[in-house]
């Protein structure tokens, strides 16, 4: 097996991306969502023309975790005016961290969160923040593993479902003398 690669998505691979997107978020929340707020959702948040706008924002970034030639997980992160809450112009919002489940266990979240983390101390962030469904414990503690700490809440529309969301945010050291090791 060859190792993973982190790689800016293109415009070109549209496709693999509302395919990696639409995949791994079903299987991630459809067990505990009813079919048709998934489906709303999914034709809403993973159409071509929302992922495409999404690829085209200069303050926009896609990642996609490769093995072997095929994407097995994905990073989204926003800048400036792309931020789903407007916090702070100068942080960092990691959107989605999305791995397919059958390689759960590889590290690969760890290596897209890697990548955002890297990209934070290249635009010099004083922190990185993100919003979870406070029901995926298993995001929670891989974020809090990582340093983050709950800061507020908002709402999340998921179809026509609205659920609660945990704002975190991590602080980042001035300098970079964890960008070395982050």
């Amino acid at each position: 097996m060859e190792s993973i690669i982190i790689q800016r998505a293109t415009p070109e691979e549209i496709k693999k991306l509302q395919e990696i997107g639409r995949t791994t978020f079903q299987e991630t929340f459809a067990q505990v969502n009813s079919q048709e707020d998934m489906q709303a959702y999914l034709e809403q948040s993973f159409s071509i023309n929302k992922l495409t706008g999404e690829l085209m924002n200069k303050d926009s970034r896609i990642y996609f975790a490769i093995l072997d030639e095929r994407v097995i997980g994905y990073l989204k992160i926003n800048l400036g005016q792309a931020q789903t809450e407007k916090l702070d112009n100068d942080a960092l919002e990691i959107e989605r961290i999305y791995v397919l489940k059958e390689f759960h266990g590889l590290k690969v979240g760890q290596l897209l969160y890697q990548k955002a983390i890297e990209l934070a101390y290249e635009m010099q962030a004083p922190y990185v923040w993100l919003g979870v469904w406070e029901e995926n414990h298993r995001a929670l503690r891989f974020y809090e593993k990582n340093g983050f700490i709950t800061f507020d809440k908002h709402m999340f529309l998921l179809g026509s479902d609205e659920q609660t969301d945990l704002m975190m945010k991590k602080t980042l050291p001035v300098a970079n003398s964890e960008s070395k090791t982050a």
